[in-house]
């Protein structure tokens, strides 16, 4: 099954590393639109590097992409917020037209003509508020499953704004990134729910191992309240 049609890469993004402003602490959450085309691998876009490879890049992190879409709610959810347009989260690739309730774990897409691979859903951490000025943004990005997705790479190759972001495959019984954020909210998701975005062709094995554990664990405490 694919999508149809496909969406237009509104702009790449990529950042170096740098001291975050009025922080001793660094981070490559400051990007800026890539002019021309640029090369991808399978440690992202040219240009574009991170200050903690634990959290961000390679792998299955390579690409961030965050739906253009979400800046409009978060602007109306924090009007004093600052950076809320594309770009200003950190995010690799921006479009209009896809968002969590569009994309699945495991989705390949052809970007340029390189071939990427969804991997994971991004976690939201404490450099959003930083970067927006504004307590809370993280939290309410987690809370409403809004944080864009990962890839990895499959095949390197260039790609550039304006090209189209074309999906090529979707594994059978795919989860959504939607169905993926509604069932880590829950406090006590069903045992079949959680080993369902466990398994989902395509996550990333930490993603996996994580989620496994939480399933062990519910399994194991299941007649506790």
């Amino acid at each position: 099954m694919a999508l149809n049609p496909p969406v237009l890469i509104d702009a790449l993004y990529a950042g170096r590393v740098a001291l975050l402003a009025g922080d001793s602490r660094s981070s490559a959450i400051v990007k800026t639109a890539v002019a021309g085309r640029c090369r991808l691998t399978a440690e992202g876009l040219a240009g574009d590097t991170q200050a903690d490879r634990r959290a961000h890049g390679g792998g299955g992190k390579a690409l961030h992409q965050f739906p253009a879409e979400h800046y409009v709610r978060l602007a109306a959810a924090f009007p004093a917020a600052q950076n809320l347009a594309p770009g200003g989260l950190g995010e690799n690739i921006s479009t209009h037209g896809l968002t969590e309730h569009d994309v699945c774990i495991g989705d390949i897409f052809r970007l340029g003509n390189a071939r990427i691979q969804v991997s994971q859903p991004r976690t939201p951490c404490w450099k959003i508020d930083h970067r927006t000025a504004c307590d809370g943004v993280a939290a309410f990005i987690a809370e409403h499953g809004l944080a864009g997705w990962y890839y990895r790479v499959l095949e390197a190759g260039e790609a550039g704004a304006g090209d189209r972001l074309e999906h090529l495959e979707r594994p059978p019984d795919a989860v959504t990134l939607a169905e993926f954020w509604r069932v880590l909210r829950e406090p006590r998701p069903p045992l079949a729910a959680l080993l369902r975005l466990a398994y989902a062709s395509g996550l990333d094995a930490q993603w996996t191992g994580k989620l496994t554990q939480r399933a062990e664990w519910l399994r194991n405490n299941e007649s506790k309240t």
